[in-house]
């Protein structure tokens, strides 16, 4: 086959997965006329469900970055048993139904657990709470951090690191001193595709906690009870809060790429 016509064809071929994936979005967001935009904007209920959705989802990527960058770490430099089990049981949230996700976090912290039990005695509740939302959107979202990081971490040389050991540094001010910097990029772009993942979730957010209402349940919400007229507004609103947010960590994360380089 020539190259102009192979070209030619992958262009034809890409142009339908982009038109697959802009022309719901473009429908969507032109859907609205200006006056739906503005009640949708000036509707408190939906203003307090996107302020749970984002916080919480922030909360959430910054909270499990804690553990999961370390854990990313051992996954890319370290050999033990069960290895490969924990890495497929970290994918796991991402492939299995999200609703079963919630149902698989209710039988941890469900006051009828004795786990949920203690913590509640404790005055640690998830179920119905801002904590729950935190807990289901972490447990389907922190998979794309941690595999973020650890192909960051596994594109570090090891030489890199045992040069620094042997300067003098300890593991752990090698690590934060070597391995963690030239691991940021991908550890940056894994905490955005969390965050990211975390505020698009439903199914395990809508059985840990229906209420507070975060965007996602708001729109399922507002579907189901008046239809896609009410709906669509919300959506495409949140599309565009969506597209800001990330529009924004895109530059941020990418100036700071190009400023250090």
């Amino acid at each position: 086959m020539k190259r102009g016509i192979q070209q030619q064809i992958f262009m034809v071929l890409s142009g339908v997965v982009l038109l697959f994936l802009a022309a719901p979005l473009v429908s969507l967001l032109l859907g609205p006329d200006l006056s739906e935009y503005t009640r949708a904007a000036s509707d408190s209920e939906t203003i307090s469900s996107i302020k749970t959705t984002l916080s919480m989802a922030f909360m959430a990527t910054v909270l499990f970055a804690v553990p999961g960058i370390p854990l990313a770490w051992l996954l890319a430099r370290k050999k033990f048993m069960l290895k490969n089990f924990i890495q497929g049981m970290i994918d796991l949230p991402v492939v299995i139904p999200h609703t079963a996700a919630g149902i698989a976090l209710l039988t941890v912290v469900s006051p009828k657990t004795t786990l949920g039990s203690t913590l509640e005695s404790l005055g640690l509740s998830f179920i119905g709470t801002h904590a729950g939302i935190a807990m289901a959107m972490a447990f389907v979202s922190v998979p794309f951090l941690i595999n973020a990081a650890r192909q960051g971490f596994e594109m570090i040389p090891v030489s890199y690191e045992k040069t620094s050991m042997s300067l003098g540094l300890s593991p752990g001010r090698t690590f934060f001193k070597v391995s963690l910097p030239l691991a940021r990029h991908s550890i940056i772009n894994g905490m955005i595709m969390m965050f990211a993942r975390g505020m698009s979730e439903f199914g395990a957010v809508v059985i840990i906690a229906y209420h507070p209402l975060t965007i996602p349940t708001l729109i399922f919400e507002r579907f189901g009870a008046f239809g896609l007229d009410h709906a669509r507004p919300i959506a495409a609103l949140f599309v565009l809060i969506a597209l800001a947010v990330f529009i924004l960590l895109r530059w941020f994360a990418t100036r700071k790429k190009y400023v250090e380089s």
